[in-house]
């Protein structure tokens, strides 16, 4: 039928291209063009049409996807594909086990085998069996245990060892460590635990078992692929286990799910249910890889770097001593715009000819340790591989094991100076190499018209501004410098103002006209930047400003003072490169984006400098409870300081305590300009005239005056009575109100009083993520409140809430808090574990531990080390114990690090005055010295720092 098809449309072809109906029936004649053109025809058998690409439909049936990857690497899969579940007994099933692990690599369960069934009854051809059978250590009489199958085709059975075994009454455990012929370049080898938790066990003492074997398997083998599955019924290590990701997504057992499977690596694999391995009670779970090697999801990257030697600083430092500067101030004179153009110009200039560049292709799986030598002696191993010479084989494998462990010492090394030079951020970054953890930064996509909708997201609702008038002063452009390296001399110089340049039109008398900045005070805050931060739109590094400060001090305080004195700012110092940082994962609104200013290292320096004269200036207006950005005054005492006052509340009969956590949209990004300098002309001061560059004012993240100026902001709104005040770090505010017999009329007053005023001053509280947490022990079974209304939206109450890292709830007992603080501290500790890895002991091992890991597990102690339960301190202490048996020396507990702190911060709130329990610690001192009082018996516990002092 197909050949028929063929020769019929062949046949009418031929007819249409004669031209003739009646010569159909005689012979046909066609020229060598109408052949030529019958062979370009897309109706031909066999060619593909000429469809337009819009039009063209897409194939159904994609032969993509995990599975077909599965069968492509059938014997050679990234990670093992893995059937797990509990099957009670083995031996009877045995010829469904064979049938359904055919093509399986790896197959583990929990089976019931007793020390009198051999090996050979429970054997699969082509697997490697691996058994634990239960002891009497359990308190079972029947038999049972662990069993592990392993595909001979993914591991070879020599391979293969029993790292670990445990069996008692609350877990069954078993380790082995398995090297199979593949695995990515990030996994040294592959670690799997089977565990088997019965349901009468303590979940809790389980856990510590198995949280204990994990944590020496990571130690010894920290670069391996860590697998734990079993039966945990009701336990749930997922709280102790934070590095691990768990892969089931179904129900194992009737409508639960008991058996569970981790990893220690995120989109590893898939879950897919099957039935039952013969009449077992639990549905088998099939575990298969998805996983892609990082070689694969990221490509490498090709970058152009600059080679800041020290031959390049001093060839820089050597241009600018002797570049003339009176060549610049007298061009540009007060033209300040032109000035700083001209200026940039000219050191970026100097820093393209000075400083070498380089281009750097670096792969995403390549370590820094790997060096051009190394791969050299790859690639003399691959060539005597090949050639067949086995002695020269050995030769070169021997020299590239000296290479590899020379190489690792070297940046061992490395990393121990940059510990002994304080450099955490050179210590971190390092460790991301070692541990292979990249940051997936989700970039956003969007055209012009979604880049311009943001760009108006970020402004305040304003009018327009307009840009300020040019000056007469002629403009004398870059181009008309020479960029010659005796030009200016940035030598310190103290500006002449008896003889100030011409001005055609002076401004008003500036804010601060009377501030006048030295070039010692430049140098020491240029010196302050840090080598790493993010060029601004200038192209001005902060390296070169550090390195450099002593020769460029002396134009900049005169281009600082100049700024000063005119009121004005250069336009390209205000120029910022607003970068949109996705709040979450995925992003799907314009809210859901952070603005953060890449502005000039020059401005930030010069914004140092004011700050650090506005602040004492303005102290005085500031709120009292504005905890934020004050000396000696932080976290700790704004949450000490809300404990203290509903604490003490909470002593009187009938008390109930209700607080407010306010939630910002967008924070202080629509503040308008009038209304701070409204604001500052309500201070004392005088409004700031012409400190304009003509661009959209908007208090954006990036900026040092910023957060400062946020503060002050809202310093016009501060309430505090005995019964309810409003306290605040930065633009976290809490509004507390202490009711008494259900009297919280007050309490809704000052709640909508702020909320008027935040809508009076464009502030947008989100009233959907504005919180209230409410503390009532009373014994009564009172109905709870009623919630409070905000902008039409009932204020959802909640059990917890994270308030500045501490998570507060309703029952005070700070469980949630120790949860948070257990996870975190597991996670810095696997950092901590990779470092010892290489070696690094000692001092400098202890010093990661203090600044890394101890400040993650000890985070606000002094808040809660005296008020938590037993149990929660045990598991605080434990994990400092495992902190300790990977120092290899012992830590202090809790109690002991909490006590210290304690007392050092009393000592801290005392020496304040102006702190704001200052008053409340003073009068709960000794009238005879200056210690503080302990409790009269051991049985009182404090429970915080100013019932300490009692």
């Amino acid at each position: 039928m197909e050949f028929t098809l063929v020769v019929l449309l062949i046949s009418s072809l031929f007819d249409t291209a004669s031209g003739d109906p009646s010569r159909s029936r005689g012979s046909l004649v066609y020229s060598r063009d109408q052949l030529f053109a019958l062979r370009s025809s897309a109706a031909l058998p066999k060619e593909r049409p000429d469809v337009p690409p819009e039009l063209r439909r897409r194939k159904r049936g994609c032969r993509t996807g995990v599975e077909r990857r599965g069968r492509r690497r059938r014997y050679r899969p990234v990670l093992p594909s893995i059937i797990m579940g509990n099957v009670r007994s083995l031996p009877n099933k045995m010829d469904e086990l064979a049938a359904l692990t055919r093509h399986q690599r790896e197959y583990r369960e929990s089976s019931l085998l007793t020390a009198l069934i051999p090996d050979t009854a429970a054997q699969l051809e082509g697997f490697t069996l691996l058994r634990a059978d239960r002891s009497r250590e359990s308190g079972k009489r029947k038999g049972g245990g662990l069993a592990v199958f392993v595909n001979d085709r993914w591991c070879n059975s020599g391979h293969i060892t029993i790292k670990e075994q445990h069996c008692c009454k609350d877990i069954e455990l078993l380790a082995i460590s398995m090297r199979p012929h593949y695995l990515p370049r990030e996994f040294t080898h592959a670690l799997a635990v089977v565990v088997y938790i019965p349901p009468s066990a303590n979940a809790d003492a389980a856990c510590d078992v198995l949280l204990s074997a994990v944590s020496r398997l990571q130690t010894q083998h920290p670069d391996a692929l860590l697998l734990i599955s079993g039966d945990f019924n009701h336990a749930s290590p997922s709280s102790s286990l934070p590095k691990f990701t768990q892969y089931v997504t179904c129900h194992t057992r009737n409508n639960k799910t008991l058996d569970l499977f981790y990893a220690n690596t995120k989109e590893a694999y898939h879950s897919l249910p099957l039935p039952p391995l013969g009449r077992a009670d639990h549905n088998l779970e099939h575990l298969q890889p998805v996983y892609k090697p990082l070689v694969q999801r990221q490509p490498a990257v090709t970058r152009t770097v600059k080679k800041w030697s020290e031959e390049a600083k001093e060839g820089l430092k050597d241009c600018f001593n002797t570049t003339l500067r009176d060549v610049f101030s007298d061009a540009h004179g007060e033209d300040i715009d032109n000035l700083t153009n001209c200026i940039t110009d000219y050191i970026n200039f100097c820093v393209e000819n000075t400083v070498p560049t380089r281009t750097v292709r670096s792969f995403s799986n390549s370590k820094p340790w790997i060096t051009p030598d190394i791969k050299a002696l790859l690639k003399e191993k691959k060539r005597a591989f090949v050639s067949g010479d086995k002695e020269e084989l050995k030769t070169v494998q021997r020299e590239l094991r000296r290479k590899i462990r020379q190489e690792k010492d070297n940046y061992r090394r490395k990393m121990e100076n940059q510990l002994q030079q304080n450099n955490i951020c050179g210590v971190w970054k390092g460790l991301k190499t070692i541990s292979g953890f990249k940051e997936q930064k989700s970039q956003p996509v969007g055209d012009r018209g979604w880049a311009n909708d943001l760009n108006l997201f970020f402004q305040p609702a304003q009018s327009p501004l307009l840009l300020p008038p040019p000056l007469s002063v002629p403009a004398i452009h870059c181009s008309s410098c020479p960029p010659s390296p005796s030009l200016m001399n940035f030598s310190p110089y103290i500006p002449d103002t008896s003889h100030p340049g011409p001005c055609p039109s002076p401004p008003p008398t500036p804010p601060c006209s009377s501030l006048s900045l030295t070039p010692h005070q430049v140098r020491k805050a240029l010196k302050k930047n840090r080598a790493r931060k993010a060029t601004g739109p200038d192209g001005i590094s902060s390296r070169l400003l550090k390195s450099c400060a002593d020769q460029l001090c002396g134009i900049f305080s005169h281009t600082f003072n100049l700024s000063l004195k005119l009121g004005r700012v250069p336009q390209l110092w205000k120029t910022s490169c607003i970068v949109p940082v996705p709040k979450t994962p995925h992003p799907k609104e314009l809210n859901s984006y952070r603005p953060v200013a890449l502005t000039s290292h020059l401005m930030k320096t010069l914004e140092r400098l004011i700050l650090d004269h506005l602040r004492p200036l303005v102290s005085s207006f500031m709120d009292p409870l504005q905890f934020a950005y004050q000396p000696s005054i932080g976290v700790d005492d704004a949450v000490i300081y809300l404990l203290h006052t509903f604490l003490t509340h909470l002593e009187k009969a009938g008390s109930t305590v209700r607080i407010m956590f306010f939630d910002f949209s967008s924070a202080f990004n629509t503040i308008q300009p009038k209304d701070k300098g409204q604001a500052a002309g309500s201070w004392g001061g005088s409004p700031p005239h012409n400190m304009d560059s003509g661009l959209p004012h908007t208090k954006t993240t990036g900026t040092v005056l910023a957060p400062f100026l946020s503060t002050l902001y809202t310093a016009d709104f501060s309430y505090s009575t005995s019964s309810c005040h409003l306290q605040k770090f930065s633009d976290d505010s809490a509004a507390v109100g202490l009711i008494t017999d259900r009297d919280d009329t007050e309490y809704r007053e000052l709640i909508q009083d702020f909320v008027d005023w935040s809508l009076r001053n464009n502030l947008q509280i989100n009233a959907g993520k504005t919180k209230e947490l409410v503390v009532d022990f009373r014994r009564r079974n009172n109905p709870p409140p009623a919630p409070v209304n905000i902008l039409g939206t009932d204020v959802d109450v909640v059990e917890s809430y994270k308030y500045l890292g501490v998570h507060l709830n309703n029952n005070l007992d700070w469980s949630h808090n120790t949860d948070a603080l257990v996870k975190k501290g597991n996670s810095r500790l696997f950092l901590h574990r990779r470092l010892r890895s290489f070696g690094v002991q000692g001092p400098l091992l202890r010093t990661f531990y203090d600044s890394v890991v101890g400040s993650a597990i000890f985070y606000g102690i002094v808040c809660w080390s005296s008020s938590i339960t037993d149990r929660d301190r045990k598991r605080m202490d434990r994990l400092v114990r495992r902190a300790s048996s990977v120092l290899g020396c012992p830590l202090d507990s809790v109690e002991v690090v909490g006590n210290g702190r304690m007392i050092a911060k009393l000592s801290s709130m005392l020496n304040n005055t102006s702190h704001p329990l200052q008053d409340t610690l003073a009068a709960l001192g000794s009238s005879f010295s200056e210690r503080l009082l302990h409790p009269r018996c051991v049985k009182i516990v404090p429970a915080g720092c100013c019932q300490t002092a009692q």
